[in-house]
């Protein structure tokens, strides 16, 4: 029995070993998991990198132990060190980095002693690393002697290495960046969609576009003529007049390229299309030193954008056109973007479309004084146009992005017009066809997140090409205008600090224009080819200071021209201060030049076809374009109201009589002068809940000088003394609707002393230039739009649109002739648009 007992209890002192070896063998736990238990247990926060605690495991401290205890048992069971920060954060670091050359640390938010993940360090050599989750960073220290970190909404810090000891750990903590944006960025201008920048341009989200009176579309032409001062003496696109300026002393880009083609239709509709801009700037004065060539405004439009956003197609047709619209992603780090647009009058005739062809290709009432009798011509017209784009964008790596761009526009027109006067029959044919094809090719890299470089190479050619058939044959006319402009433009980008950056480039353009004239009865024959070469330097300082809302730039642009061994220089100013919470003040000025513009030459009446030709300057006859303008404006909002006051001065030296469009007795005169405008614009918005009206009103003083004419001093072309405009638009979930109206006063016209023509010498005789003015012109227009999107995702939008809502008659444009047939004085009048219904529908998904 008894060794029936001893037996028993060697079994019972066994299975408790056992159990026990066991025990102490599952408590071996990874550290990671410790570590989350203590962080649960204390309420603290371990920093470390996976490689110093993976594959680690041990023993658990035993929880009535205090945190100091806990930790030391850990450093005494590894090889590494904790670094306790107010029992709130710990620090894991690897022993061996103490006397390693290895440099490390952690990186926090002095808002709340969090640590910040996915910080850029960047070292000299433009290399660069990023913390982990847990704020920790570490390299090798060899040959570099400083670092920057810098992190969005946060401070950039420069730190030395040379008294940094690699046996301690960093500590860095980043303050954070107010960025307040300026009051005058936030708030929507005119429309949902349109904003003024601190550098005083306007700024247009076609996609964030709500809707203006007239139109159902993003226009981005027709809609800068909302912006005051900024007009169209014609209705035209192809004529737009910024500050009394013409439409050719203007630069439209289009993804970098320039545009010599702006206007399908002859003006009536804007060659972007307005379903793919991403962004329109839209600079009066004060624009960037990279803007050259040009002596007026700018207006840059980019269809870029960096964000590989998920595959989009869309599709819309209005009364005049219908298009389509794709973006595909080839892969995470590239897509392809492409667009058509098409004239639907091929096949169908809308009333819209005879509008349209009613304001362009109007019959032009022209009465005989002597006779007194109408003369009706009778015209067979086709039209059609249309426009297309293509985008390739691709990512290389963290740094670089390249970008294809390709557009092409053309525009076709056939007109046969013919009429009897005295049983005498006389007809004409005209070919009209123009064609704009540009491409460039873009690229970025960021070197690091203080400096990037783009380059940007590009290339435009417009073609403008006119036959016209007089009589069975009996006179060929051939007109045609080319320009081929290619170039290079480079711009480095350096972020000195959070409130400095400094930018410079260079830019090479050459530009070739051929004009060819060509008659066969009598025999005439002419063709003239100009190139010019233009090298530009650019240097631009900003100062953006949020907090004391102070923005400064100024930038130089130093122009040298080949040929005439000619340099230019050329200032730009844009400054902004914010007096108050409320009131901004804003002062923009510029130096600005032009070598290419359009004259009409051979001046032939096309009854509202094309006849402007693109020429470039001789640094004689035809001077190089010189403008200079200052502004200064005062911009206040508070409760929802807005008041922005601009009181501007331009002038423009070297323009030539034949780019004004004059038709009167300067018509053939080839002399060159200068214009001379002095303004203000106000404009006054107020917005309630979802409703918001504006009222704007714009008066000029705007005077040619040309000193060696008989009549040194007289008022513009495109003087418009006082203009007027209102909006009331209402916009509530996905309905949007608009009315407003449009006042100005008439445009300056030249008359005739009489109306009585000489027989033997049949001339007009005129009174002083522009000594009178058209009738004042006034236009109500509506506008209204409806989205609704399907359980699938798929969205559909419907517009409808009247212009001219009243039909109201009115004269634009008003001058004389001598009647070929009669020898008398015939008075020749363009009308607006009548009442121009249009209606819209889109699809998207």
């Amino acid at each position: 029995m008894l060794h029936h007992k001893r037996i028993g209890v060697l079994f019972y002192f066994f299975f408790l070993v056992l159990n026990v070896s066991a025990q102490e063998k599952s408590k071996v736990v990874a550290l990671k998991n410790i570590l989350i238990e203590i962080e649960k247990q204390h309420i603290v926060s371990f920093n470390y990198t996976d490689d110093n605690v993976d594959g680690i495991q041990l023993t658990p401290p035993n929880k009535s132990l205090s945190l100091d205890q806990k930790l030391r048992y850990l450093e005494k069971k590894t090889t590494l060190s904790f670094e306790n920060i107010n029992n709130k954060f710990i620090n894991i670091y690897s022993k061996k980095h103490l006397e390693s050359k290895i440099i490390c640390g952690y990186i926090y938010s002095k808002t709340d002693n969090q640590p910040l993940e996915n910080v850029n360090i960047n070292f000299v050599d433009a290399s660069r690393i990023i913390t982990n989750s847990n704020g920790y960073f570490e390299f090798k220290n060899n040959i570099k002697n400083y670092f920057w970190i810098s992190h969005v909404g946060f401070i950039t810090q420069k730190i030395s290495i040379v008294n940094i000891d690699s046996k301690n750990y960093l500590k860095i903590v980043l303050e954070p960046e107010v960025t307040e944006l300026p009051e005058i960025k936030t708030n929507a201008i005119l429309a949902s969609g349109i904003s003024k920048n601190a550098n005083g341009s306007f700024e247009i989200k076609p996609k964030k576009f709500g809707i203006l009176p007239g139109l159902i579309e993003p226009d981005a032409l027709q809609t800068m003529q909302q912006i005051p001062g900024i007009n169209s003496i014609d209705e035209s696109v192809a004529s737009i007049n910024v500050r009394g300026g013409t439409h050719d002393q203007n630069l439209f880009l289009w993804n970098g390229i320039r545009m010599y083609q702006t206007g399908h239709f002859f003006g009536l509709i804007s060659v972007f299309n307005p379903n793919l801009a991403n962004t329109i700037s839209i600079y009066k004065n004060g624009s960037s030193a990279f803007y050259g060539e040009s002596v007026s405004s700018v207006v840059a439009i980019s269809s870029n954008n960096d964000a590989i956003e998920k595959d989009n197609f869309s599709a819309g047709i209005n009364m005049i056109n219908a298009d389509i619209y794709a973006k595909h992603n080839l892969s995470k780090n590239s897509y392809i973007e492409v667009s058509g647009r098409k004239s639907i009058t091929d096949f169908l005739e809308t009333p819209t479309y005879k509008e349209y062809f009613n304001k362009v290709f109007q019959n032009a009432t022209i009465t005989d004084f002597s006779q007194n009798q109408n003369i009706d011509y009778q015209s067979n017209k086709k039209f059609s146009f249309y426009d297309a784009t293509i985008k390739y964008f691709q990512k290389i790596g963290l740094k670089d992005q390249i970008i294809v761009d390709l557009i092409t526009i053309k525009d076709n027109l056939n007109v046969i017009q013919s009429a009897t006067i005295n049983n005498s029959i006389d007809s004409e044919k005209d070919v009209l066809r123009q064609t704009n094809f540009g491409g460039n090719l873009f690229w970025k890299r960021n070197w690091n997140n203080f400096n990037t470089t783009k380059i940007n190479t590009y290339y435009s050619s417009y073609e403008l090409l006119a036959d016209k058939t007089i009589t069975d044959g009996n006179q060929i006319v051939t007109q045609q205008n080319t320009i081929q402009d290619n170039g290079i433009n480079i711009e480095n980008n350096h972020i000195l600090s959070s409130k400095f950056t400094f930018n410079n480039g260079y830019q090479y353009n050459e530009i070739g224009a051929i004009n060819l004239d060509q008659v066969n009865s009598p025999n005439f024959y002419r063709k003239i080819k100009d190139v010019l070469r233009t090298h530009a330097l650019i240097l631009e300082g900003k100062y953006n200071d949020t907090l004391s809302k102070i923005y400064l730039n100024i930038g130089m642009r130093y122009n040298y021209i080949e040929k005439f061994n000619k340099f230019i220089v050329e200032p730009r100013l844009q400054f902004n201060y914010g007096l108050n919470k409320n009131l901004n003040l804003e002062v923009l000025g510029e130096f600005k030049s032009q070598n290419c513009q359009q004259i009409i030459d051979l001046q032939k009446d096309y009854f509202g076809i094309e006849k402007r030709r693109w020429i470039l300057s001789n640094n004689s006859t035809v001077p190089i374009q010189k403008s200079k303008q200052l502004s200064v404006s005062l911009f206040y909002k508070k409760n929802n109201w807005l008041l922005n006051i601009e009181n501007f001065y331009k002038k423009v030296d070297g323009i030539t009589s034949s780019s004004q469009g004059f038709q009167n007795q300067l018509e053939f005169l080839k002399i060159t002068g200068n214009y001379v405008v002095f303004g203000t614009e106000i404009l006054i918005q107020k917005k309630i809940n979802h409703f918001l009206t504006w009222l704007s009103y714009t008066y000029n003083d705007n005077n040619y000088q040309f000193q060696n004419y008989e009549y040194p001093i007289f008022p513009n072309n495109f003087e418009m003394d006082h203009n007027l405009s209102w909006a009331g638009i209402y916009e509530k979930n996905n309905f949007k609707i608009a009315l407003g109206a449009k006042w100005s006063s008439g445009r300056p016209i030249t008359s005739p002393r009489s109306t009585e023509v000489n027989a033997s010498n049949p001339e007009i005789v005129y009174n002083s230039p522009n000594n009178t003015n058209l009738n004042p012109f006034f236009q109500i227009n509506l506008s209204s739009t409806y989205k609704w999107e399907t359980i699938k995702g798929i969205q559909f939008k419907i517009g409808v649109s009247i212009v001219n809502i009243l039909n109201k008659k009115n004269e634009i444009n008003e001058f004389y002739r001598i009647s070929p047939l009669t020898n008398s004085i015939q008075e020749v009048e363009t009308y607006s648009l009548q009442r121009t219904p249009n209606l819209s529908f889109r699809v998207q998904f």
